[in-house]
């Protein structure tokens, strides 16, 4: 049963996104291959809808704020026919700059089917990014899938098992963030937030064209790594005693740094060398997933925005060696989660981004990523085979960001890169990407 509650600081801001400029809600997609009647697939979201509280959610604005209401409709289901099966990214597309109709339901979700090749299909779901996190989208769609195969096995209970509803999320951040000596530091932490980049005054990619935010709209640029590269990837960040999630972070700062012409190069990236040491700082911004730092744990059956983000800074003049950077972006992001600064930045978020957004002409982060890592789902559910599983969120607002969405299954890497436009173009992501990727490879 859904209870009645106003959203949260960072479910606000989710909100304020989602109708200033269709922004930030997250689109999960997954090929499969197999055959999935639009009947079966009805049924199998009416049964998620009845075992998630917040899928019976709206929100509406009332009291100056916003508020989880029920009243929802039945979960919008689209069935779309291409012809050949590379067109699912025109649907990805149209998803990412498509707002969530949020006063009348939170997900919609788009079947796609092909005369090329009936026996693939991509199934896609597009969600309010303040009743979800990645992790939850893609246990979402295992699910679903898993709904589907009960069905077609007529395997169905009669009644489905809900799952509780989770309490605003500000009530499960550890009580030192909330208590007065934890708002201070919270002040604190805003403050040397906003000294850091006035010091640093981290280099960012230029603004193509300035639009105003409601003007804006979402650019996707997709890529993958083929699963040698990605095990290649694994065993050597293992071996330089470092994270997947850094050794990608230095290589989109290294590509940064090349499209801003701060460096100069050579064929193996090694010596990069920068004249100013005081101008050559770059922000990094990695996504955290707090399900795991939450005590208890949170499991990722349960909907809702677990997650949060840290801003680093770095020096390209002193790490000017790959793998050095990779090391300095694990260091500087393990010292920030071991001070709480994770659960500030979701607390703060909403004021934080209201900062942001009276400047939109101007980024001051160089390069963002959210890698939820190797994906822990079934591949075979029954006669239906998961090949693929990837998430990208949507990214209007903030112009001038460098920012991809990673995911490992089945071995293989997905790197979803999605940017603001016109603020940059997508032949520029598309070379920055190349550019990353070379680094990446180089360095292996």
């Amino acid at each position: 049963m859904l209870e009645t509650r106003e959203l949260a600081a960072h479910e606000q801001a989710m909100e304020i996104l989602n109708n200033l400029t269709a922004s930030f809600h997250i689109v999960t997609i997954s090929r499969i291959r197999g055959t999935l009647s639009q009947e079966v697939l009805r049924q199998a979201l009416d049964m998620i809808q009845t075992r998630h509280p917040l899928l019976n959610a709206r929100i509406v604005a009332k009291s100056k704020s916003f508020w989880f209401e029920p009243g929802t409709d039945k979960i919008p289901l689209s069935v779309v026919n291409k012809q050949q099966i590379q067109q699912w990214e025109e649907v990805v597309i149209e998803e990412l700059n498509q707002k969530i109709n949020s006063d009348r339901n939170l997900l919609r979700v788009t079947l796609i089917n092909f005369e090329q090749d009936e026996n693939i299909f991509y199934l896609i779901t597009t969600i309010h990014h303040a009743i979800s996190d990645a992790s939850s989208c893609i246990q979402l769609h295992s699910e679903i899938l898993t709904n589907c195969q009960n069905i077609a096995e007529g395997t169905v209970q009669i009644k489905v098992n809900q799952v509780s509803q989770l309490p605003c999320f500000e009530k499960l951040i550890p009580i030192s963030i909330q208590s007065f000596t934890g708002k201070i530091d919270n002040i604190l932490y805003v403050l040397k937030l906003q000294l850091q980049l006035i010091r640093y005054h981290p280099k960012t990619l230029e603004f193509e064209k300035t639009v105003p935010i409601e003007s804006r709209s979402c650019g996707w640029v997709y890529k993958e790594l083929v699963p040698e590269l990605t095990a290649r990837l694994l065993e050597v960040c293992r071996q330089q005693k470092t994270t997947v999630q850094a050794a990608l972070g230095a290589a989109m700062l290294f590509a940064v740094a090349q499209k801003t012409h701060v460096s100069q190069k050579n064929n193996n990236y090694f010596t990069n060398y920068f004249t100013n040491y005081l101008t050559n700082y770059f922000s990094f911004r990695s996504s955290v997933n707090l399900r795991t730092r939450l005590q208890p744990q949170i499991s990722n059956e349960y909907l809702g925005a677990i997650a949060s983000a840290v801003i680093t800074f770095h020096n390209l003049q002193k790490n000017h060696h790959f793998w050095d950077l990779a090391r300095d972006i694990k260091i500087n992001l393990e010292q920030n989660l071991a001070n709480g600064d994770a659960f500030r930045q979701v607390f703060l978020f909403k004021k934080i981004m209201s900062s942001f957004l009276k400047n939109p002409y101007h980024s001051v982060v160089s390069a963002a990523l959210t890698n939820i890592g190797c994906i822990n789902i079934p591949q075979n559910y029954g006669q239906l085979e998961l090949e693929q599983i990837s998430f990208v969120p949507a990214q209007s607002a903030f112009g001038g960001i460098f920012a991809a969405a990673v995911s490992t299954f089945k071995e293989q890497m997905m790197l979803h890169f999605m940017f603001s436009q016109p603020a940059i173009s997508t032949e520029t992501v598309e070379n920055l990407a190349d550019e990353m990727i070379s680094i990446l490879t180089d360095n292996l």
